[in-house]
């Protein structure tokens, strides 16, 4: 295990702002992301979709510099520089040389600092992110994400959309976008990650200049407990070719060890082209291109997710055969065979994707922000390499045969598909 040691530092100021780093000397780059407690999972009702106007907001002028001067930075700097917003969380991320780190720093630290939430800026980027709402109207399977997300989750925040509805988008002021912003953007409730060739004492004095001034909040951001409900299903008729069908079980949370066993289960289930829902409802019925299982997880809760988009001839065939094959597993598991493939598969693709800056980067960034810790990459494996057939099967009892939710997009849709 040697080979996966790791040089991750911390640090934090005193007025809560934590950083968590880790060196790679062979990379000629560095990656860091500012990550923000607030996401759509944080948002009430009447607040959904905040977050994300914000993420837009913070690109369109500073107290110090213009719209026009930010572009014009990120294009001097010669590398990357972005931003999305999730369920649980908002990054602002960058990715350049490494000598270029500090003007990137205060590039991005200014963005998130000294926003100026410009009336007239406000407006147009109102019109983009509407533009953006309607444009997720013209993708079904987004749609169907969605409608599966309200369908298990029911009232509970991880059940809003992160663009937030249209009319109230429509609708909002900019004193209640500032508000917003004023609770969540504040340096006790934010993370920055940094990853790849970096001096960290250097980098420390960078930190100490740009936020010790940064106003801490005295109120804790936690998310919402999830209440008792009955999950449901939901349809949406929608004039498209294709039916979008989606089903979601319960699933674990991030800290839970049974997240292994069942991230094999789904791995073999519809994590590949060799795996049992593949190669059943496309290889050998031809009935969809697209049909995959994986497992959704947010800090405290989780779901199994299964999805596939089909003809309206082959909507019905796709949703029987998909029942179908979960009798099967609950009555009889998946094969060593099935098990020794998808756990393989599971963490070659773990470690494939630690092989960039900015991937390490993330990692360490969401995980010290949601878990107040990094996960060791040998921790991982060792837990990954634990799982065995038998707790992978046991996994699909407990699952499968507990209540699921479902839902369906398309131009026919029927309750025989749910």
């Amino acid at each position: 295990m040697e080979q996966y040691n790791r040089d991750i530092k911390t640090f934090a100021l005193p007025n809560g702002f934590q950083v968590v780093t880790e060196y790679i000397p062979f990379f000629p780059s560095v990656s860091f992301g500012f990550w923000v407690r607030a996401g759509s999972v944080y948002e009430t009702r009447e607040t959904n979709g905040f977050s994300h106007f914000i993420e837009h907001m913070l690109f369109k002028s500073t107290t110090t510099r213009s719209t026009l001067d930010i572009a014009a930075e990120i294009d001097c700097l010669g590398g990357q520089v972005n931003a999305f917003t999730s369920k649980e969380c908002t990054a602002f991320y960058a990715k350049v040389i490494s000598e270029h780190l500090d003007r990137a720093l205060d590039l991005v630290g200014d963005l998130i600092l000294h926003p100026r939430f410009d009336p007239e800026e406000f407006e147009k980027e109102r019109g983009v992110v509407l533009e953006e709402i309607a444009m997720s109207e013209d993708s079904p399977d987004d749609l169907t994400m969605d409608l599966i997300a309200e369908a298990w989750y029911g009232e509970h925040p991880l059940a809003y959309t992160i663009l937030g509805p249209e009319q109230q988008i429509a609708t909002i002021t900019r004193d209640e976008l500032v508000s917003f912003y004023e609770k969540y953007y504040r340096p006790n409730n934010v993370v920055l990650s940094v990853a790849g060739q970096f001096d960290f004492d250097k980098l420390k004095e960078t930190c100490e200049r740009l936020f010790w001034n940064w106003e801490p909040s005295d109120e804790k951001i936690e998310i919402p407990v999830l209440a008792s409900f009955e999950p449901k299903a939901l349809i949406r008729r929608k004039d498209i070719e294709q039916v979008h069908i989606a089903q979601a079980w319960k699933g674990v949370g991030q800290s839970d060890l049974r997240m292994y066993p069942l991230s094999v289960l789904c791995n073999a289930i519809g994590g590949g082209n060799a795996s049992r829902l593949f190669q059943k409802i496309r290889e050998e019925m031809g009935a969809a291109y697209t049909v995959f299982c994986y497992p959704s997880v947010y800090t405290k809760n989780g779901e199994v997710i299964l999805y596939a988009g089909t003809s309206q001839e082959n909507a019905q065939k796709v949703s029987h055969a998909i029942h179908e094959e979960i009798k099967k597993l609950r009555d009889h598991g998946i094969t060593e065979d099935e098990f020794h493939m998808a756990k393989e598969q599971l963490k070659v693709s773990y470690l494939l994707g630690m092989e960039s800056a900015s991937s390490r980067m993330m990692a360490i960034g969401k995980s010290y922000l949601t878990r107040g810790k990094v996960v060791d990459t040998r921790e991982v494996l060792e837990k990954m390499n634990a799982v065995t057939l038998e707790a992978t099967n046991e996994e699909i009892k407990k699952i499968f045969t507990g209540p699921y939710a479902a839902a369906a997009v398309g131009q026919t849709v029927a309750d025989i598909y749910l």
